[in-house]
């Protein structure tokens, strides 16, 4: 079976193709656009976010990277939407409208338009340089050591911590950190139930003893509560 037989099989209802626009991953990750120019920036997972598209427009150089890449361009869009859709009606319930903070989207209609603002940005641009959006499973990259200045990784590791096991959490970082020179940044360090990722401590410990440095940043962006704080590894 090759692998997009794989993801439309077996992935595709597992994979949320559900993305961010610029401006959030500017707050996610306590980034300045100072910080972005002259650098090689990856962006995995990316999923339907817009940050590669934008961040090229503007003349910076991001590389994107997800395993819903896979699928043909036309099937993702469909799948952005219905999820989008998916997500709103979940966010009519009384149980999840709790866990969030309305204060960076003032209102439900408004986080539709973003995260419809996000999709059709990154469709836009991945039909016009696909290139740029690399197929991938982690924890396996197919990208170079160090091919990176900066590695971003949002609304993954931590948040699946019920799907994903401890193991697989420190091979992909081990992964992240091989193809990038200079720091990964991960948002957030919570779960799903907004509490803190329970194996984040012997994790940073992990991390420490292969020799890299962690920072627990709290950062300006914050529409889950207490999901305010990125780690940041550096080498």
């Amino acid at each position: 079976m090759s692998k997009v037989e794989s993801v439309n099989n077996w992935d595709l209802n597992r994979i949320v193709f559900i993305g961010r626009v610029w401006d959030e991953y500017m707050r996610m990750f306590g980034l300045t656009k100072e910080e972005l120019v002259g650098r090689k920036i990856l962006d995995c997972p990316a999923g339907a976010c817009s940050f590669t598209a934008v961040s090229n427009q503007l003349g910076m150089d991001v590389t994107a990277c997800d395993i819903a890449y896979y699928l043909p361009i036309e099937q993702l869009e469909q799948k952005g939407l219905q999820d989008i859709e998916t997500t709103m009606s979940n966010m009519e319930r009384a149980d999840i409208q709790k866990n969030f903070l309305w204060d960076y989207f003032k209102s439900a209609d408004e986080l539709k338009q973003i995260r419809t603002q996000a999709l059709n940005q990154c469709i836009s641009d991945m039909k016009r340089n696909k290139n740029r959006y690399i197929p991938a499973v982690l924890p396996t990259l197919p990208f170079d050591d160090k091919q990176f200045d900066l590695t971003l990784s949002a609304n993954f590791l931590f948040l699946y911590e019920d799907k994903l096991d401890y193991e697989f959490h420190l091979q992909t970082i081990k992964e992240l950190m091989r193809v990038t020179k200079d720091e990964v940044r991960i948002f957030p360090t919570t779960n799903f139930a907004c509490e803190r990722y329970k194996y984040l401590d012997k994790l940073i410990r992990d991390i420490h003893n292969l020799g890299w440095m962690t920072e627990e940043i709290k950062v300006p962006y914050e529409f889950q509560k207490n999901t305010n704080t990125m780690l940041k590894i550096m080498r």
